[in-house]
């Protein structure tokens, strides 16, 4: 049974612990000292599992908790973005406006500068020491303005770079197969392919093949029909002309709040609390949790300030957020006694992005999307990469003789995360060098190739370091066990990208992070349900 009571005003230690009380007046905002604001009131709350995001960690974890007979509670900062035919849901690439960012996202976006009245957008840029990440916001999480590309490492990347204890074998056989399923990925039928609107696509592929690298289609969490009947002027183009990288307005993508969260709130076991966003986390005397969050409305003012009790605390916020609550906790005193990797080990997959330009390349004057193919050179385990063509929308209706390139892979590049005090958070520092050894010695080499020596290749990287791909600063083995408990913290988990050991075996991460998660939430309905919460 949840129990709910409402105040005007803060008083004491924990009430007071990192909140940012927009319109109010805050005496002290820091643990141990009282403090008393005005305007905003303050709700306590009690769950038996709360969990801190809606990407593919939250949503397995949600899903099988609930089928499990667990109830649960969902935190999300951002909002529904809900799908159909002709909708107007989110923004095209081509023309960014105020939905495309987090109202406190840093505006330089791989070197352009937006700047939009504050809303609860898609994605936040965390910019670190030489490097800016870019995270996502939003129910589903990364799933909506994620390509979609689903890959699994094969065997011997796999088990070059995660512990052999995950057991690929039995994730391939088991855990895969069921992301796989709930997903529901398919690629891209040839009727699409051979369109005149993916002759980009098709010009991407014979030039890796001419170039002497592998290629195949990229499974895909997408009803392809709906392409189709894009095709046929049955939906305004949202697939076809590669307007939707940052989410697909017509529907047909399988992201995870159509899929596994959908799935979870059916079962009338899981909550979905959007707008609430998490600033402090904290072990209660007790051995419980505490969540300090914020509600606000879709500016970013505050509403209500939340404290929330849990016997259970899943951090799947994201690999940056979930790594700067941690952090944040540690350096503050909220959390003692956290495993000394916290904040460690951290990695950008390896990720580059070109935008490859060949006036004597014939790409289209529309570039249908999303990846259709990819070049998967992984017989070198330990310097396994794979590349691919993203599309980007056409310029009326003139081909500008360039699309996008994107590289990823297994790397040994490592930042770590500090506390700011006057900032109250965690920052990322990236070493100036990076992953040179697997983005100049293997990635940027076989892009080249596929370009070939007549073609122009800006590598955005070189401009504005960046990742979509962040993983690692709460990785298995040194912070969890490999099913995302945190070790010597009971009743605390981390079950995203931060588990990860700083790479996903030279494949971007979402279908790992699902298959991982599948894998622990099986240990965990059996060990933990019932005893640990």
């Amino acid at each position: 049974m949840q129990h709910i009571t409402r105040r005007s005003f803060l008083t004491g230690a924990a009430a007071a612990a990192g909140l940012a009380l927009a319109g109010s007046t805050v005496a002290q905002a820091v643990p141990g000292i009282p403090a008393r604001v005005n305007k905003v009131p303050l709700t306590h709350e009690e769950h038996r599992v709360v969990v801190i995001g809606t990407g593919f960690g939250g949503g397995v974890t949600a899903l099988r908790l609930a089928q499990a007979g667990v109830r649960v509670h969902m935190l999300e900062r951002g909002i529904r973005w809900p799908t159909g035919p002709n909708a107007d849901t989110f923004p095209r690439v081509d023309n960014p406006d105020k939905r495309f960012l987090w109202h406190r996202s840093n505006p330089e976006v791989f070197g352009r500068k937006l700047v939009f009245e504050p809303y609860t957008g898609l994605v936040e840029a965390v910019v670190g020491e030489n490097m800016t990440a870019l995270c996502a916001s939003g129910v589903g999480g990364g799933s909506l303005v994620y390509q979609g590309m689903s890959l699994q490492p094969d065997e011997a990347v796999f088990n070059t770079h995660f512990p052999d204890e995950l057991d690929w074998a039995r994730m391939d056989r088991v855990h895969y197969p069921r992301v796989a399923r709930m997903l529901q990925l398919a690629v891209a039928p040839d009727e699409l392919v051979d369109s005149p609107n993916y002759q980009v696509a098709r010009t991407f592929a014979a030039r890796a093949r001419e170039a002497g690298l592998p290629i195949d289609k990229v499974p895909m969490p997408i009803d392809w029909d709906y392409a189709l009947a894009e095709l046929r002027g049955e939906m305004t183009p949202a697939y076809t002309d590669g307007s939707g990288a940052m989410g697909v307005n017509n529907g047909g993508k399988h992201s995870v709040d159509v899929t596994y969260i959908a799935q979870a709130e059916a079962t009338g076991l899981v909550t979905v609390a959007t707008q609430h966003e998490v600033t402090d986390i904290e072990r209660r005397g007790d051995g419980r949790w505490t969540v300090y969050v914020n509600r606000t409305d879709t500016a970013g003012n505050v509403l209500e300030n939340k404290i929330l009790t849990t016997d259970a605390l899943v951090l799947s916020a994201g690999t940056m957020n979930t790594t700067r609550l941690l952090v944040k906790a540690a350096a503050k005193g909220l959390v003692t006694d956290l495993p000394d990797g916290v904040g460690q080990g951290w990695g950008s997959n390896a990720d580059r992005i070109y935008l490859w330009t060949n006036l004597a390349e014939q790409f289209g004057a529309v570039q249908g999307g999303p990846v259709v193919y990819g070049s998967k050179n992984w017989s070198d385990p330990h310097a396994a990469f794979t590349v691919v063509q993203a599309s980007i929308p056409g310029f009326h209706g003139i081909d500008m003789h360039s699309t996008v390139l994107v590289g990823y892979g297994v790397s040994d590049g490592r930042g770590h995360f500090v506390y700011d005090a006057a900032r109250d958070d965690a920052v990322l520092r990236w070493p100036y060098e990076g992953d040179a050894g697997i983005q100049t010695g293997h990635i940027d080499p076989a892009v080249r190739r596929i370009a070939g020596p007549a073609s122009i290749l800006t590598d955005t990287n070189a401009i504005v370091p960046s990742t979509w791909h962040p993983l690692g600063g709460a990785s298995m083995g040194t912070v969890c066990d490999l099913e995302g408990r945190v070790l010597g913290q009971r009743g605390l988990y981390v079950l995203d990208g931060a588990l990860m050991p700083g790479n996903t075996a030279a494949c971007n991460p979402s279908m790992t992070i699902a298959a991982v998660v599948e894998r622990a939430m099986d240990d965990i309905v059996t060990r933990d349900v019932g005893t640990v919460f």
